[in-house]
């Protein structure tokens, strides 16, 4: 059993305003990322299953062309390979938890 202490992870720069903290399993990539008001993800896609859940903030996000808001304890599952984007409406904390892991993030890490 490993113990991670978040604070003690080098904070990575994914976009402009998106900062995120990584941590790898055998089958997933959880990154705990602080994103700043106003700041956009532009509208990509991966083969990656991700799932949003929203810790602090409101971030609009549109998946797979529908748009919606979410707020403090909201869920957003998008599929592989679905368009999605999003904004920070205020200074949002997320956890984006990938699978399979994301071999592209955890180069950044090594």
């Amino acid at each position: 059993m490993a113990t991670i202490t978040l604070s003690d992870t080098p904070e990575h720069v994914l976009f402009d305003g998106f900062h995120a903290r990584f941590v790898h399993t055998a089958g997933a990539t959880l990154a705990y990322v602080r994103i700043e008001a106003g700041k956009t993800l532009p509208e990509h896609s991966h083969p990656h299953e991700q799932v949003t859940t929203v810790i602090s903030g409101e971030l609009a996000m549109t998946i797979g062309g529908e748009s919606h808001t979410y707020r403090l304890g909201d869920v957003a599952v998008i599929p592989s390979n679905v368009l999605h984007s999003g904004t920070a409406l205020t200074d949002c904390f997320v956890l984006d938890v990938f699978t399979p892991v994301r071999e592209d993030f955890k180069a950044r890490t090594v």
